[in-house]
């Protein structure tokens, strides 16, 4: 019994260290670099979000898919995955193109928020996903911020 608490221990031990010796690194950076319409279909709206990505880490990150949520208002407005295979290099960045799908039910959620929102010139958005890369090689990513909406001058609500 002795025994097995003392390999435990050691067990733990070099666990422990071997975590502690993987590379840290700083998160990716992301913008949305463009939006542009796809081809829908029914009550759905399709667009391909452009997004580049920074790589603040001296090491390249290899991915073989991506995928992104966008929400406005804390509400989710769009999802999307692509297969798209490439890398990030070190130091470096590369834009990511990502089919997104709008429901109608979406858009209809946003115009009630929006309506009944007592401030409605202020959106907030938060644009997150992941780079696929395997088991240790998977990276997050997520932005967020507000912009003002311009309405017209004497525009009401």
């Amino acid at each position: 019994m002795r025994i097995r608490n003392v390999l435990a221990a050691i067990c733990l031990a070099v666990a422990a260290a071997a975590c502690s010796a993987l590379p840290t690194s700083d998160p990716l950076r992301i913008d949305v670099a463009g939006i542009e319409p796809l081809p829908s279909e029914g009550l759905e709206l399709r667009l391909a979000v452009r997004v580049r990505i920074q790589n603040p880490n001296d090491t390249v990150i290899e991915y073989s898919g991506a995928a992104l949520d966008l929400a406005l208002n804390g509400r989710r407005l769009a999802s999307g995955v692509s297969a798209e295979i490439g890398t990030v290099p070190r130091y470096g960045e590369t834009v990511l193109t990502i089919p997104v799908t709008i429901s109608a039910f979406n858009v209809a959620r946003q115009l009630v928020g929006f309506i009944s929102a007592t401030a409605p010139s202020d959106v907030s958005y938060r644009v997150s996903g992941k780079l696929e890369g395997g088991f240790f090689g998977t990276r997050r990513f997520a932005d967020e911020g507000s912009f003002e909406l311009m309405l017209p001058q004497g525009a009401d609500r």
